[in-house]
Parts: structure tokens; sequence; C-alpha cells
């Protein structure tokens, strides 16, 4: 009997699309726009109170949460069936919508960014409240050197629903719609992945390679033209705004220096030899092939079972896993299963990755993954979960400082796998069992550090080949199978089908320059680790007080309190070393 998987209830947002409340607050939103337009679109901070400033923020705030409840809700419907017309249709008029009246904010930003320093600093004297939004502030006011006068940046503002956000949805629509023909069957990309990744059958695993291969070259044509017209469209951006470089506007969201990303991104490109070279070339000998193909790069172990997961057992394994650091973060954690806030169950349509999506404060996250009852399956629950609790405890500082930028981001999904895997790996009963479970482990950590690494070399090779014209298909995948071949070592085989594989990542798409925050987030999570190790007493005290901060403190800061400093390049290779440890296990101790 095949379980059934949760699916969220999205009540807690708005019932339905026709649900009376969902078009009252779109009304709300224009009136209270309209309010907010009138009361401050004229009004010179420089030389305002205190007092009206901060009425400004926190009427800003208001309007931004209820922007973010109407498009948390559209996203979320569009995610389950993208290939529901009414449902695209209410997800793209709701987003032009909210669009529209955000562009009339642009003023308030602007003249944030306008105010002197000294002013700004004499609001925060004068004023608690003010204070309180220093973070904020801050961040708002990092883009001034890059800020356009009013009428361009609502021009730019307005013109990206048609020209970004309109490139994203058809590659989400046309992803979304593509089948693979696999041994007489059209499978969705959940489930030719999941076969790729997971059977046992080599030629299981190969047919599932080569159908997926088969099924992108199809769409190659469009996948060039979405990306060629999404790098272009970055470009004209930057330039306008004097922006350094394709990446610079993600580290100045992120918070972070560039050499900071420089020096990470180095280190872990010097280490591929010791890294997944040397990994790939024993896990060729171990599966009985001088080198790898590319669709056994994930297989399981040979001879060693491999475990399924029903959806309870996976549940309980990562829930007991939080309960044994945490107590506060399992109770958090039960929710997301108690009160309907996943969406765990394959469909056509559907988006195929995974994601915890933050909502508003005062509502809660959800999260969407594709169950099927594998390892890695569980390990996504593991850090999704971690995301969604995050959310959780940083929405105490309301919607506009809640949100944590990318270097911190991924740090409660990371640390959540691991200690997951750490729970998998005390209960295993055989050296079996821990080798087949470690190897797994190492084998997310190569894709979470050297994959996503090679993904960000990969982004800025071609940002920086498009510069001088547009590209084609084919010089995309070569730039795609020259950075692979570069991460992935000689014990990989990387024949020609894979050259169009670069055109399913989405974050290429979605998110450019995103990638590196995996990176970020594993080493820095390692270091975590092994400080969570030596010193367990207190420890998940000042983890969880570094959770609730959300976006108040940039990086360093935050970490500080551990005594890490990742501005130190000793700080990355300590991360990389984990990994390192775990592969030497594998290869060389004799009870693995």
């Amino acid at each position: 009997m095949t379980e059934t998987l949760p699916e969220w209830r999205l009540e807690d947002l708005f019932v339905s699309p026709k649900d009376p409340a969902f078009q009252e607050a779109l009304a709300a939103a224009a009136t209270q726009t309209q309010r907010f337009v009138q009361t401050f679109a004229s009004q010179d901070f420089s030389k305002a109170s205190a007092d009206i400033l901060y009425q400004a923020i926190q009427d800003y705030e208001e309007l931004s949460t209820l922007f973010g409840k109407l498009g948390t809700y559209t996203f979320l419907l569009f995610s389950e069936n993208r290939n529901d017309a009414a449902h695209a249709q209410l997800f793209q008029n709701t987003r032009e919508a909210l669009q529209a009246l955000e562009s009339q904010l642009i003023f308030f930003t602007l003249a944030l960014c306008a105010l002197s320093q000294e002013d700004v600093e004499r609001f925060y004297a004068a004023h608690a409240g003010i204070a309180r939004y220093r973070p904020w502030l801050q961040q708002v006011r990092i883009f001034k050197p890059h800020t356009l006068d009013e009428t361009s940046e609502k021009l730019m503002h307005d013109l990206h629903i048609t020209s970004r956000s309109g490139w994203v949805r058809l590659f989400d629509q046309m992803m979304a719609a593509l089948r693979f023909p696999y041994r007489g069957e059209m499978l969705t990309e959940t489930q030719v992945l999941h076969l790729m990744n997971t059977s046992a059958d080599p030629d299981v695993r190969r047919d599932a390679g080569l159908a997926f291969a088969s099924g992108l070259e199809s769409q190659k044509d469009t996948f060039a033209l979405i990306m060629n017209n999404l790098v272009k469209d970055k470009a004209t951006e930057d330039r306008w705004r004097h922006l350094p470089s394709p990446s610079a506007s993600r580290h100045l969201q992120n918070q972070v220096e560039g050499d900071v990303v420089d020096t990470l991104v180095e280190t872990v490109r010097a280490a591929y030899p010791r890294l997944s070279h040397r990994y790939y070339q024993h896990k060729a000998t171990w599966l009985h092939q001088e080198t790898l193909n590319f669709w056994d790069r994930n297989a399981p172990l040979p001879d060693v079972p491999q475990p399924t997961y029903t959806w309870d057992q996976a549940k309980e394994i990562v829930l007991s896993a939080y309960r044994a650091f945490s107590s506060e973060m399992a109770t958090i954690g039960q929710r997301f299963f108690d009160e309907g806030w996943i969406h765990a169950a394959p469909a056509a349509g559907k988006d195929s990755g995974a994601y915890a999506h933050p909502c508003v404060p005062d509502v809660h996250p959800y999260i969407l993954m594709n169950f099927k009852g594998s390892q890695r399956d569980v390990m996504t629950l593991a850090h999704e979960l971690g995301h969604g609790i995050h959310q959780v405890l940083s929405a105490q500082q309301g919607y506009l400082m809640s949100d944590t930028p990318l270097t911190i981001a991924e740090t409660a999904s990371v640390f959540g796998e691991m200690l997951t895997f750490q729970a998998l790996l005390k209960a295993a009963n055989t050296p079996e069992q821990k080798r087949a479970l470690t190897a797994a482990k190492v084998e997310d950590m190569l894709n979470t550090v050297v994959r996503q690494i090679a993904f960000h070399t990969f982004e800025t090779k071609v940002h920086a080949a498009r510069a001088g014209g547009e590209l084609s298909g084919d010089d995309l995948a070569a730039l795609w199978m020259q950075v692979q071949t570069e991460s992935l070592g000689p014990a990989v085989t990387l024949s020609d089908p894979y050259k169009i594989y670069w055109t399913y990542i989405q974050h290429f798409i979605h998110s450019p320059f995103y990638v590196y925050a995996y990176a970020f987030g594993d080493c820095l999570v390692n270091a975590l680790y092994a400080t969570y190790q030596k010193q367990p007493h207190g420890f998940a005290e000042t983890y969880i007080a570094f959770l609730k901060k959300g976006g108040t403190q940039r990086y360093d800061a935050m970490l500080s309190d551990f005594g890490l400093n990742p501005k130190d390049p000793a700080f990355w290779q300590q991360g990389l070393s984990v990994i390192e440890g775990l592969i030497h296990s594998l290869t060389e101790d004799a009870h693995l």
C-alpha cells in the first residue's frame, strides 16, 4: 500500500484563490500604499523629526509584510503545479499588481539613501525605535553608491516583471512541462533524477542519465536564449548602477566582502585534487570501473542494501536528531508536521526542487520537497526543516530584519543535516552500513562545496564571455564541460550527453551567484560542529540565540560568539579538512 504523503495547508494565508479575504488584502495593499505616498512622498527626512521617520519605517514594514503574504500565497500555489493555468495566471497577476505598488514606494528607500551619515546617527541617538532598525537601514544604505534617480529606478522596477521575471517564469514552466523518455515511459524531472541518483542497477542509472540529457537537449536553444537574455539583462543593470563585477550585487546583499568569497573559491578549487578527484577515483574502484560515468557519480555503493524510509520513519529520524541537540528546536520542528506546513508528495508539474519559504513573521514558513523514500530524501528533510526552524526563530525580528543574508542562511539547514547524519551513523549496526552512510555524507558535502563552487566558476565565466556577444548553446556547453572537468577530475568520464546538464540548474536562472552560499555554509557548519564537539556545554543555547538574530548582524559579528573568524583563510581550510577526514576514513580506516 502506497503511503499518503503530506500536502501543505495554505489556509493560514488564505482559504482559496477565491477567498474574499484575498481580494480584500489586495485592496488594502493599494489603499495603504496610496496613504503612505500621500503622507511621506513630499517629506524631507533630513529635516523631519525622529517620530516621523520611525512612523514611516513602521508603515513601510507593515506594507512590505502585506505584500509578502500575498506574494507567498500565489507563489506556493504556483509551486504545487506550474502547469495549472489558473494558478499561473493568479501568480503573474498578483506579481504585477504588487510590482506596481512597490514602484510607488521606491521614493522611500531612495530618501533613506540620500540621508547623510550624520543625519542617520542623529536619528539613532534620538529614537530607540529607529536604532532598533539600524541593521535594516545599513543594508538599504549599502546600495547608496549604486542607486539611480527615482524615475530610472521606477523604470527598472517596472520592466523587471516582463524582463527578468518573465524569463524566469518561462524557465520554470518549461522545466515543469518537460518529460524524459525512459524505457517507454515519459518521466518527470523528479522521477528520472531519482532513478539516476539512487538506483543500484548501473543500467537503470545509465538509461535515466541519457533520458535526462535527451529531454534537456530537445529544448537546448530555448535554454540558451533564456540564459543569454538573463545575463545580458543583469549586465545592463550592473552597468547603470556602476557595479564592478557581475557578483558584486550579490556580495552586497549578502553583506560579505568580495575578497572573502574569492578566498573561499580559491581555497576550494585548490582542494579539488584532495577532495573530489581523490574520492571519485576510489569510488570508481569500488564500482569496479576504471572511471565513473557521469550517471554513476552519486550511485550507491555496491553490495550494500539501500535503505528506504517511510515518511513517518524519516520524520522520526530527523526530529529525534534535533531533539538530542535541542528540545526547543525539535518542538518547533514538530509543528511543521502537525500543522500542515510541508508539501512532500511528488506530482506532475510540481517544483522539482526543495525549499523552505519564510512567508511572513505572523504566519509561519512552508516547506516544499519531493519525498521518494531515499536516504538523500531524509537528509533533504533535515536540511529544509533546519531552514524552517531558523525562519521561525528569526521571525521575532519583524519582516524587515528576519531575513538572513545568504552567508548565514545555509547554516541551520546544513547543521541539521550534520545532526541527522551523526544520528544515523550512531544507529548503524554494521561496518557496511557505516561505510554507506559516510560515503553518502561525503557525496552530499562534495555536492555542496565542490559542485557549488564549480557552479560559481561557471557563472563567472558565462557572464564574462557574454560581454563579448551572445553565446550559443555549444559555447555554454563548452564552458560547462571545462569547469566540470576541473572540479570532478580525471576519474569521472564526462561524455557528450553531459554537456547539456548546465540547463537544469535553477540557481543560474532564479538567483545569480547564489551558489557560493552553499559552500560558505558547509564550511561554516563544519567549523561550528567541531566547536560543538569540543565544547558541548551551553552550545545549543548560544546556537539558538545566533539563529534568533536573523538579519540583525553581519556574518563575522555573529560568528565571533563562537570564536570563529571567516575572514581568516585558515577558516575555510578547517571546514574542508572535515571532508578530507571523512574521505580518509573511507579509504584508509579498516573499520569502515
